[in-house]
């Protein structure tokens, strides 16, 4: 079935054994953000974490990790919890290639149930709020959906975006948004922002996984999210309007907060414990003014606990950073195979792909820096030959041990864009980007000694079916 919102999403994790109801009484912080921590370092199959019993809050309702592991993925998409990694993004792209489907608009959506206007607003009684990481500057909502219209263009639905962006509680009534310059909310800022107006915005916090997957994906500027959730979760997505902003929301969210982006208002925002495995700084960055707040009786508060990867965020982003990347390579490179960019929201991509001439791949790493994803994330690039699969490590390992000559098989390209968050960069934002050729030269490249390949032999294919059904009864019958 396709998910209408997180509390069906919850009960099928719940009725799969991938929900684990803490009921001990547990201390916001640290406890909260340290179980969701502990779930990326006890092994795969790690299943969401709930909580309802935090002392200091009446009725507060956490969800934690409810993506963290490959088996809630593939929950999220109504496959079976055991479905491997590379099948899960096989899918992924095959419903992809459903879109776009149109969204399903519908009435008395379950966040409308309590509203709270103008200055008699606190999230702090709304929101049971608590710190990720020691270090963090301030509580952060980091899994919430934010929706923004392009102020030139406001009744084009294509061009409404969805995205996920952190925001810092800073009182009340107000957050400070990150909008990365790479992202379509930065775009649509800069557009207000020239014409002296704030940007109204929509805040959707507890939605169910497949707009939480959208919101992670680098979409072109002008593809709906909504209509991409419908692909993928193969039925209409369910959306509503926002009684404030008139913008499109899903319907199934636990909380809705709207307001604006504050034209040309900056204030210090930060430190944040990041998806790279350390913190942001403190920076300027833009103020939130929330006018409106509707949300359910109850509602659940969901966030995902950000730190050294792996994480929540890892499982979340990898296919959904994938898929995109393997669809704009392969539409203008046929020859592309595959494309791994689950590693740290794809700073590190690893991409298979026949070769036309000498020197193909690394045109194809080229232009993988240059997709609108690459262009704040793509730092560094592995391209491997197309029976190397880019998802088995062990293989790219060998490509890149035998394959790999410096003389000539590494590409530096130097004062390239990345995202600030990247520690590496010097100036924040600017850094050397690198192309790893580890495919075999073809002509005009003619170097090394390649002649005489060693392939799997004809019957190793229905070996490997016949032992992994030979494995599966032995530990059937082990039981």
């Amino acid at each position: 079935m396709a998910y209408d919102d997180l509390r069906s999403f919850l009960q099928s994790l719940d009725e799969q054994g991938q929900l684990l109801r803490i009921s001990e009484q547990v201390k916001a912080e640290p406890d909260i953000a340290a179980a969701a921590n502990a779930t990326g370092r006890i092994g795969e199959g790690a299943p969401a974490i709930w909580f309802d019993n935090i002392e200091g809050f009446t009725n507060a309702r956490v969800a934690m990790n409810t993506i963290g592991s490959w088996e809630n993925h593939a929950i999220s998409m109504n496959l079976a919890p055991n479905t491997a990694v590379k099948d899960q993004i096989a899918e992924f792209i095959r419903r992809w290639d459903n879109f776009p489907v149109a969204p399903e608009r519908r009435d008395n959506p379950p966040w409308a149930e309590n509203t709270v206007d103008g200055d008699d607003i606190n999230l702090f009684d709304i929101l049971p709020l608590f710190r990720l990481n020691d270090g963090d500057g301030g509580f952060y909502l980091d899994k919430a959906c934010t929706i923004s219209r392009d102020p030139l263009e406001p009744d084009n639905f294509d061009k409404q975006n969805v995205g996920i962006y952190r925001l810092e509680v800073k009182g009340k009534r107000k957050l400070g948004l990150q909008p990365i310059p790479m992202h379509d909310i930065a775009i649509h800022l800069n557009k207000a922002e020239e014409r002296g107006e704030d940007l109204p915005i929509a805040i959707t916090l507890g939605n169910e996984p497949m707009i939480t997957l959208m919101g992670a994906t680098p979409l072109k500027y002008d593809q709906s999210e909504y209509e991409m959730a419908g692909a993928l979760r193969e039925k209409p997505y369910p959306i509503a309007t926002a009684p404030l902003t008139g913008f499109d929301v899903p319907w199934g969210s636990e909380v809705i907060l709207e307001g604006v982006i504050e034209s040309r208002v900056r204030e210090i925002e930060g430190p944040f414990g990041e998806f790279t495995g350390h913190y942001s700084g403190g920076r300027n960055m833009t103020v939130v003014r929330i006018d409106k707040v509707s949300y359910r009786t109850n509602p659940i508060y969901e966030s995902l606990y950000l730190g050294m990867p792996w994480t929540e965020i890892d499982y979340l982003i990898g296919p959904a950073t994938c898929v995109p990347l393997y669809q704009q390579l392969k539409a203008e490179f046929p020859e592309v195979q595959a494309v791994n960019a689950m590693y740290t929201h794809g700073l590190l991509a690893i991409i298979s792909t026949k070769k036309r001439f000498g020197g193909f791949a690394r045109s194809v790493g080229l232009r993988a820096m240059t997709t609108p994803h690459g262009l704040g994330y793509v730092k560094m690039v592995i391209m491997v030959d197309e029976d190397v699969d880019p998802f088995d490590l062990k293989q790219v390992m060998w490509a890149m041990s035998s394959k790999v000559n410096p003389a000539g098989d590494l590409v530096q390209l130097q004062n390239m864009s990345v995202l600030e968050l990247d520690p590496g960069s010097s100036p924040a934002g600017i850094t050397d980007k690198l192309i790893i050729d580890a495919t075999t030269p073809v002509a005009p490249d003619n170097r090394g000694n390649y002649s005489q390949p060693v392939k799997d032999l004809p019957e190793t294919k229905e070996w490997i079916g016949k032992l992994q059904a030979m494995i599966a009864k032995q530990k059937q019958e082990n039981k």
